[in-house]
């Protein structure tokens, strides 16, 4: 099977699509083999070369960003399956690898409505399918809770060129919301944006505002200061089901596919988000205490030395906050970021363990198997499968 892949190779998301599609060759048995070409291509010569090339390859398959004005029928004429990864709009005439992105925005406003947020703000690429259906299922799911008025946008990123912003608008649009603020992102790159554009103008993220992306593409997510949360989606089954229909359409001409939807998996949890939103000072001091001394051990009474207060006293109000004593959120805080370390590194749970202050690597593994459900090595082999 030969397979001509034109997309933007400058994120995780294709390589991702292509894991699952390798997947699919390894279990099929059927070599497939990869012409990758960049989406510029197309912008540069045009749709017609795109498809001449493709049919001196012999290329069996086309998957690619298609503009809505794109004629993919001269595809087909040739015999040449195609599908469409979603750009700008799907497409009516041909599979799309498309997702659920109205469940995506109700996950992040789930999230952070759980943290206490009571303002939330959505960045984002007006007139991009995922784009926009990421912030409708964000203001449905907060419209629901009663917070339909206090949600703003910033869309004003153009569709010709979505790696260009102006940092003064940004920033200044940052800073006239309303702090704390819960702020979603059309994806991981403009959440990376985001946070930066934070750090320039004095705003801390996570405590004034906190921000998360999708995609979960670990590079962007990781390079960012403070380390980005994001929603994962399972961009690799994506592809494994990409594959096997492109291959069923290839053998049989009388099948014309079906859309491929991709589902979030779950939430990420890293620094950009990773706070309960309160105006309580005495609790917001121990939370950020917290969140700074995380890969350390932690006791209540170091909290009590950098808030004045008695135990019982903090107790109560951290309660009240969070729902949760001082001692479980540390508890489920670390238990988080040590998942987190155990998928973004490759060192031993016993490393990790020791990184973390944790010197008796099986208690902590008991901790986390009655916080995740598993042990740390199943939790780690299960989600590189879903990776």
């Amino acid at each position: 099977m030969r397979l001509l892949f034109m997309t933007d190779f400058t994120e995780q998301f294709p390589y991702r699509l292509l894991r699952g599609i390798l997947r699919y060759s390894q279990d099929s048995g059927e070599h497939w083999a990869v012409m990758k070409m960049p989406s510029s291509y197309k912008r540069e010569f045009g749709l017609r070369r795109v498809v001449n090339m493709a049919e001196a390859w012999h290329a069996d398959v086309v998957i690619g960003q298609f503009d809505p004005q794109d004629n993919v029928k001269l595809f087909t004429r040739r015999g040449i399956v195609v599908m469409a990864q979603d750009y700008i709009t799907r497409l009516r005439d041909i599979p799309n690898i498309t997702a659920n992105y109205h469940k995506m925005g109700a996950m992040a406003a789930e999230m952070f409505m759980n943290r206490g947020f009571r303002n939330f703000a959505f960045v984002g690429n007006n007139g991009m399918c995922w784009s926009d259906g990421r912030l409708e299922g964000f203001r449905e799911r907060l419209a629901e809770a009663g917070f339909s008025d206090s949600l703003t946008v910033y869309d004003k990123q153009r569709v010709s060129n979505l790696w260009f912003y102006n940092q003064a608008w940004l920033n200044d649009w940052l800073l006239s919301l309303p702090k704390p603020i819960g702020i979603m992102a059309c994806d991981d790159n403009q959440a990376g944006i985001v946070v930066e554009a934070c750090n320039s103008c004095g705003i801390r993220v996570p405590f004034d505002a906190a921000v998360i992306g999708v995609d979960n593409d670990e590079i962007a997510c990781n390079m960012t200061d403070p380390a980005l949360s994001s929603i994962d989606v399972d961009i690799e089954r994506g592809g494994y089901e990409a594959a096997q229909m492109a291959a069923r359409m290839v053998r049989d001409r009388s099948y014309k596919g079906e859309d491929i939807v991709l589902q979030p998996i779950s939430i990420i949890d890293r620094t950009s988000s990773n706070v309960i939103a309160t105006e309580d000072l005495a609790v917001h001091a121990a939370l950020q205490y917290i969140n700074a001394h995380i890969d350390h051990k932690i006791q209540v009474s170091d909290i009590l030395k950098e808030v004045p207060m008695s135990r019982r006293l903090l107790e109560q109000r951290f309660l009240k906050a969070t729902g949760t004593t001082i001692y479980r959120f540390i508890v489920q805080m670390r238990i988080n970021r040590f998942a987190q370390l155990l998928l973004s590194s490759k060192d031993s749970i016993a490393d990790i363990a020791a990184r973390m202050d944790e010197p008796d690597s099986k208690n902590l593994a008991r901790r986390f198997q009655a916080v995740k459900g598993c042990t740390p090595s199943a939790y780690r082999k299960q989600m590189q499968k879903k990776s």
